[in-house]
């Protein structure tokens, strides 16, 4: 199986305005897809941008609103699959809005869609709430893609869930502020490592109201590598997610088989 050329959009977008976010996801895609890449992961929140405050309720949509739809036609014009952060509005429960990523292929069809599950801090607390779904998949290139936000790929268990159900790629969204650094540049490589996956992991960057986000996104591999990674400004990063690289990996790094379950019972 060919490997999954990946493009990770580093960007924060215009605030509060969808359609200019639209047209840079419309660029990247062009610029993505040029490099040979077969999907483009936007950030979390990214159509609309993250410090919007009482707008969040104003510009969230229901997850195939119109900007679904534009989106999709994004992934068909440039022939990829496309992952975007955006506000979601629920549908079923009158007034709940989700922090989601939804996932769509290069023909356009709508693969998943994920809800954060782990809001983080007093912002995002007060706008959103969380998903109560932990393991969304879906099939891009033959590869199990496993979708998260942020702040849930923090948590152990969550990308270990992951893991075990057999996720290869696992898309993160992300809004990472300063001063933790120290996630893209250690803790997400070392995700990939013990659960032996592909962590794809797309941030903001720069100031955006009372927030200051780093940049760092990255590529990394189960060998715990970086195969691809930005630094602090706007920027489109690409690397190969390489299914040889992973079984190989795995058997040398058998962490899911050697588990024993029947010891970790305080987890929960």
């Amino acid at each position: 199986m060919p490997a999954l050329r990946t493009a990770l959009l580093q960007s924060s977008g215009e605030l509060g305005d969808v359609a200019a976010n639209l047209k840079i996801l419309d660029e990247a895609a062009a610029r993505a897809a040029a490099a040979g890449a077969g999907l483009l992961l936007a950030p979390e929140l990214f159509l609309t941008g993250y410090a919007i405050g009482a707008d969040m309720a104003r510009l969230a949509e229901p997850a195939d609103g119109p900007s679904a739809r534009a989106a999709a036609a994004v992934a068909v014009r440039h022939g990829l699959a496309v992952a975007y952060g955006y506000p979601e509005r629920n549908t079923e429960e009158h007034g709940v809005l989700h922090n989601s990523v939804r996932l769509v292929g290069a023909d356009g069809v709508p693969l998943a869609n994920y809800r954060k599950t782990h809001l983080y801090g007093a912002f995002e607390n007060q706008w959103f709430t969380p998903g109560d779904d932990g393991v969304v998949q879906a099939e891009v290139g033959g590869l199990t893609v496993g979708l998260m936000i942020c702040y849930d790929v923090e948590f152990p268990e969550n990308v270990r869930a992951q893991a075990l159900a057999g996720t290869d790629l696992l898309l993160v969204p992300t809004a990472l502020m300063h001063p933790a650094e120290v996630v893209a540049e250690s803790v997400v490589p070392v995700r990939a490592f013990e659960n032996q996956l592909y962590v794809a992991y797309a941030n903001r960057t720069g100031p955006e109201g009372d927030f200051e986000f780093v940049g760092l996104s990255v590529l990394a591999a189960p060998d715990g590598t970086a195969r691809a990674r930005a630094g602090h400004g706007e920027d489109l990063v690409v690397g190969d997610v390489d299914p040889a690289l992973l079984a190989a990996s795995r058997e040398l790094n058998p962490y899911l088989r050697d588990r024993r379950p029947n010891l970790y019972g305080p987890l929960v």
